[in-house]
């Protein structure tokens, strides 16, 4: 192999020009679209137009900010809840039945302790409420002794 192969690991450049430009635009992110928008608006208006309804008909942004994040939701969905998917049998029966126990194993012990978090947080925010209250009884007093040997 010679020094100057070309790297394998590189997209390889298929298109015309322009789906290579939006290739290289969608693989900057979103801020290289906001970036060429604001330019056409400020060296030609219409382009600026054009770009902006382009970004939002093909769903440049959704597909990656909202569009994601409802793909990840349908799929934690259709896994009942989970982000993995243990329905799909791998064969091998012994190592699905050990996949079953643990999975099961471990969403008890994360109950378990997402009780334990809301029993802590439940006994914290009791001890700051009778803080709270004992201070405020401490408060009233010593207003009602001022009160009392002001009078006096």
């Amino acid at each position: 192999m010679s020094a100057y192969a070309t790297n394998t690991n590189a997209p390889a450049m298929r298109g015309n020009w322009f789906t290579r430009a939006i290739d290289w635009m969608d693989g900057n992110g979103p801020g290289a679209w906001i970036a060429l928008m604001v330019a056409g608006f400020i060296f030609a208006g219409p382009l600026g137009l054009v770009l902006l309804a382009f970004i939002l008909f093909t769903g440049r942004f959704g597909r990656r900010w909202r569009g994601g994040e409802d793909r990840m939701s349908r799929v934690r969905h259709r896994c009942g809840g989970r982000s993995f998917h243990m329905s799909r049998s791998t064969g091998n029966a012994a190592f699905d039945a050990y996949r079953t126990d643990t999975i099961e194993r471990l969403e008890r012990e994360q109950q378990e302790f997402e009780d334990f978090l809301r029993r802590l947080r439940e006994a914290r925010d009791k001890a700051e409420f009778d803080q709270y209250m004992e201070d405020r009884a401490k408060a009233a007093a010593e207003s009602h002794d001022e009160d009392a040997r002001a009078q006096n």
